[in-house]
């Protein structure tokens, strides 16, 4: 409680202080329209950051007027019927200002305003952006696909992502963190319609602002309609790969001057498959032992629901009150079929065994979220604060059946000790409650200084029991060899501050956070108690200078750190086969990176990046061979590596082939090294140089009709113990735009199959080669219906947990 009180208490400190330092100055800015078509003349106040400010409309005889301003420079954009019609030089009000008479050219009101398309890829304030929604290759895909598709990005056998060879990332849906990492997370990220997707935000290197967990951050933003009025979409796609795949979607906005009303809905049912093929050698003291030569098929039907309500009240100019309440329910039901032969220390047929699964998961999310906007002046000092509550609740039913065979095929007879055949039935369940209160302070002063300050404090109970049972004889009998109960407990308590200054040529951002954290992981079966207490600093800067209008250079750096998810803490067996199985290690120490990155971009178009960066204690996922029972099993945990090293250049290049083809390439070039110790294999800077290219185009055909042509290739990486061979894939989309706000598109993705990975681990005792097959070649077409018609409004927040969810894992 002390920790609590100081942090509350130097806050209202710092926040008294910040909003007394500078008196507010109640000036107006009015002026007039000269044009004879003044309806519906809506007129949008920015402030020097290019912030909306304010938005008025127009009277009869086309005079506006905005009160309340504090000195500073405006600027302003004049719509009509949503098309804009005018843009203003910079304005600067010291005083209350009257402008000149505004002369509008009417044969530009009239004008139908056709909006270029943003790029595939683009870069901006310090983010690399993926343009889901302008990207016909994604209809009807999930995020998860999309994802697989984006430049720098790679994901393993076991759903491990990566960016630019870099792996534990933050991975955010609007800012607030995933509620699981893996497998669980790619099942989640699966359940998403791509229709939903705006765009997706690759942050390589985030300020002390963002939150210190991971390397870098992926946020996926939905899309969102935050024009006034009643607007909305619906959209549906249907499609196959080997198995069917439907997604659909719903959302509603309803915004008057007062209140805005939003709700979301999506249901996807998606069948798809993972074919996996092993082969697995063990050795002791160098020679060769045993092997498992592994056929496994999984197949898996999702039924996802999202749903989403909220409202926004303007309580006055400065005031602003929201909420939303989320939820997410994900049934899936995987069954598998695993075919093992095994070969004795001759390489020769030693007998077979065949797992059969058929498991039933549930997964559930709630999320409570009130928040609140205080707008302190029309500089863009804004407070604002987040309450957040959030419950994921999971259900686990599994059942293992495995037959062990001889060498001829004949079922090995059964035995007490070893029943054969052999069921293996599983009961998990876990519960997760997140309690979170975070407070954002932007207060801009005079001569371009400004200020950012936060504080954050979250509280984290997690509760996984698993109970795992041998019901070879027909009776449930309580397996305590696999069977465990794990609480775990989280305080984290942040404070944060960003001072910023622009000059004329030159930006510079410093920053510091600090985080405080506490946790207790208590299993229950064995009674050990772990408990961890660390207080530590992350830095940031960032330094920008304008050569000329057309080249910048920026320099800039972070420290971050990557906290073990609940799961891979939790010391829990959870079974994919009998001969497979992941472990929670609860000894797993945090990593910590540090980032820095020079970038140089010509005319705001084309970028070039180097990077560096240097992470202690590696979190890395790693293959373990073990013996139960008198059998080798392999598990599947996580382990600190000493280090790992990462360099990196990254190429954004636009290139207008044509004036009806427009192409966007990126490239990353990188070398990754990794040094540690692990399952008795000691590496040293192990690593390679490698690179991925990623190219789309795109073809305007006239009449409404476009078309996308994307092709990436990913070239051989070797990531610590595993080394992966090269991948590529091409896709191809369509889509015909009517008059009716309507779109239909059709997309053919990896048409060539082989987007799949491919790869090797090799440690002193264990050599694993492994092939993924996944229902990655997919054709699907899709609809879309946009409806309604309003004005630009302002965003809404989306909630406050933004550093929690990612490491919930399962439960």
């Amino acid at each position: 409680m002390t920790r609590i009180f100081l942090l509350v208490f130097f806050w209202l400190i710092s926040v008294f202080s910040l909003l007394t330092a500078q008196t507010l100055q109640n000036f107006s800015l009015s002026g007039k329209i000269d044009s004879d078509k003044v309806n519906q003349m809506e007129i949008n106040l920015f402030n020097s950051e290019n912030k909306l400010v304010k938005t008025e409309i127009a009277d009869s005889k086309g005079n506006f007027s905005f009160n309340d301003l504090a000195s500073g420079n405006y600027s302003l954009k004049i719509n009509r019927n949503g098309a804009e019609t005018y843009t203003s030089e910079n304005i600067a009000v010291t005083e209350n200002t009257t402008l000149p008479s505004i002369s509008l050219n009417e044969k530009v009101i009239e004008s139908v305003v056709i909006t270029k398309a943003k790029p595939y890829i683009e870069r901006q304030d310090g983010k690399m952006i993926l343009n889901v929604e302008n990207s016909i290759v994604s209809t009807g895909n999930s995020a998860f696909e999309v994802l697989e598709k984006a430049p720098g990005v790679k994901i393993d056998n076991n759903d491990n992502i990566s960016l630019r060879g870099k792996g534990n990332l933050l991975v955010q849906i609007d800012g607030k963190n995933t509620p699981m990492n893996g497998t669980d997370l790619a099942n989640y990220l699966r359940g998403i319609p791509s229709a939903s997707v705006e765009k997706v935000e690759f942050i390589t290197n985030p300020s002390s602002k963002y939150d210190a967990a991971g390397t870098s951050i992926i946020n996926i933003k939905l899309k969102k309609d935050q024009r006034k009025g009643t607007n909305g979409s619906v959209s549906t796609a249907l499609g196959t790969g080997k198995y069917i795949k439907n997604n659909n979607s719903f959302s509603i906005n309803h915004r008057n001057k007062k209140v805005n009303l939003f709700a979301n809905y999506s249901f996807a049912y998606r069948e798809f498959y993972n074919k996996l093929l092993l082969d697995r050698s063990f050795y002791e003291n160098g020679n060769f032992k045993q092997a498992y030569i592994q056929d496994n098929f999984l197949k898996m039907n999702f039924r996802n629901h999202i749903a989403k309500v909220g409202m926004d009240y303007y309580m006055n100019d400065k005031n602003v009150l929201g909420f939303s309440v989320g939820f997410i329910s994900n049934r899936f039901d995987p069954t598998s079929n695993n075919n093992t032969s095994i070969l004795d220390h001759h390489y020769q047929p030693a007998g077979s065994s065949n797992t059969t699964s058929n498991n039933r998961d549930h997964w559930k999310n709630i999320a409570l979220n009130l928040n609140h906007k205080l707008t302190i002046d029309s500089l863009g000092s804004e407070l604002t604060t987040d309450v957040d509550y959030i419950n994921y609740s999971n259900t686990s039913l599994q059942n293992f059946i495995t037959r062990n065979f001889d060498v001829d095929g004949n079922l090995l007879p059964s035995t007490v000790s070893a029943p054969n055949p052999y069921n293996l039935k599983g009961d998990l369940g876990g519960n997760l409650n997140i309690y979170s209160l975070k407070s954002d302070l932007t207060k801009v002063f005079k001569k371009n200084w400004k200020l950012e300050a936060g504080i954050k404090t979250s509280f984290v109970k997690a509760d996984n029991d698993l109970q795992y049972f041998n019901a070879s004889s027909g009776n449930l009998e309580l397996d305590y060899s696999k069977t465990n109960h794990f609480i775990y407990e989280e305080n984290i308590n942040a404070v944060y501050g960003n001072l910023i200054k622009n000059w004329e040529k030159f930006k510079v951002n410093f920053g510091l956070r600090v985080e405080n954290t506490n946790v207790t992981g208590n299993q229950i079966t064995t009674n050990q108690i772990n408990k961890k207490n660390y207080t530590q600093l992350f830095p940031s800067a960032v330094f920008s200078y304008d050569l000329n209008d057309k080249n910048t250079v920026e320099l800039n750096f972070s420290r971050r750190i990557t906290r073990p998810t609940y799961k891979q803490l939790n010391p829990f067996k959870f079974y994919l086969d009998l001969t497979t199985y992941q472990a929670g290690n609860p000894d797993l120490n945090p990593q910590t990176t540090m980032n820095y990155e020079f970038t140089y971009s010509l005319s705001n178009k084309y970028f070039a990046t180097l990077s560096y960066s240097k992470t202690k204690n590696n979190i890395t996922d790693v293959l373990k061979p073990t013996v139960e029972n008198g059998n080798i099993v392999v598990v599947q945990a996580n382990e600190n590596l000493s280090s790992a090293s990462y360099f990196g250049l990254n190429l954004i290049a636009p290139v207008k082939v044509t004036k009806w083809w427009d192409m966007n390439n990126n490239a990353n070039f990188y070398y990754g090294s990794y040094t540690g110790n692990i399952s008795d294999t000691s590496i040293k800077n192990q690593g390679n140089f490698t690179f991925d290219l990623n190219s789309n185009n795109s073809f305007k055909l006239g009449n409404g009709f476009t078309a996308e042509l994307n092709g990436n290739y990913k070239a051989k990486e070797v990531y610590a113990y595993m080394f992966l061979k090269p991948m590529w894939s091409v896709n191809i989309g369509a889509q015909k735009k009517f008059k009716n706000n309507s779109t239909l598109k059709f997309s053919f993705n990896d048409i060539f199959f082989t987007s799949n990975p491919e790869a090797r681990n090799i440690y002193n005792s264990y050599v694993e080669n492994f092939i993924v097959r996944r229902d990655t070649r997919v054709a699907m077409l899709s609809y879309t219906y946009n409806f309604g018609t309003g004005k630009s409004g302002q965003p809404r927040k989306t909630g406050g947990a933004d550093d929690l969810k990612q490491r919930i894992g399962n439960g």
